[in-house]
């Protein structure tokens, strides 16, 4: 599959990690897609940082990959919270010109009945964690991080009232995939919080349920065709392999929905 696009790729990340060359959030993916000719380039937005004040950094980071490469458009493919913060910075701050397509993998658009189940742990403690999370990531390299507002930012409310603000905006070309675990210890490492999301929310990656992931004009469901299913981790390939060697019905390697996406793209005229 040809995967070199009219405009170049831009990967957003999610919250909790950064755009580092080691470890790459991304695992083996962008290797993949510079192999099949993706023009591949970063957010660089930090990892604690509000929908806001991504938005406003991936904003700046797009102008600088417009100017380098010399485009008039990106596509921008983005894993959880990366989707909204891409969203506002199409609609909210007026860059729905400079962007051709946005993919979204595992967001909560409506946000998570499990967070607003949260909201009942006392305020204080929230404020612990944030002063404790906020003051590391500093170290890290985050400059405006705010885990508090950004946690807050996922509630089924805050959700609802940031859709009504950020609109799907027209020459945009939307589309979303959402990611099922077929059972908790699919991924140990989100066991616990899938069987309590399955049980709040329905089928999910772990993190994210199917219903608050669909979005767009063409929505998808990805599953595993082996036993474990596609957590919200094995959606960026982060245990670098193969989800499993069988072949068949449904996804065995996750960098081959990606090659799929972009040279989707390409045909599209993107």
């Amino acid at each position: 599959m040809n995967c070199n696009t009219k405009y170049p790729i831009v990967l957003i990340h999610g919250a909790g990690f950064r755009d580092l060359k080691w470890p790459v959030y991304w695992g083996r993916i962008p290797g993949v897609l510079e192999a099949h000719g993706a023009k591949l380039y970063y957010g660089l937005q930090d990892c604690w940082g509000s929908i806001d004040t991504n938005a406003e950094a991936i904003a700046k980071r797009i102008d600088e990959i417009l100017a380098e490469s010399g485009c008039e458009k990106v596509n921008v493919i983005a894993h959880s919270k990366g989707g909204l913060d891409i969203r506002k910075v199409a609609s909210s701050l007026g860059y729905a010109d400079k962007i051709a397509s946005i993919t979204t993998i595992a967001t909560p658009h409506r946000g998570s009945k499990t967070i607003d189940m949260l909201g009942v742990i006392p305020k204080t403690y929230w404020n612990l964690a944030a002063f404790a999370i906020n003051n590391w990531i500093r170290v890290v390299g985050d400059k405006k991080p705010d885990f508090l507002k950004l946690c807050e930012g996922f509630t089924t409310q805050k959700m609802t009232e940031f859709n009504e603000q950020n609109p799907d905006m027209p020459g945009i070309f939307y589309q979303s995939y959402a990611c099922v675990m077929k059972h908790p210890f699919s991924d140990i490492n989100l066991s616990t919080a899938n069987w309590v999301v399955n049980r709040l929310e329905g089928p999910n990656d772990g993190l994210v349920s199917v219903a608050s992931a669909l979005w767009g004009e063409e929505q998808h469901i990805l599953s595993g065709n082996a036993f474990r299913g596609i957590s919200h981790l094995d959606a960026i390939d982060l245990r670098r392999s193969a989800l499993t060697k069988k072949a068949g019905k449904g996804v065995s390697d996750i960098c081959n929905v990606y090659v799929e996406i972009v040279s989707d793209l390409k045909n599209r005229g993107f």
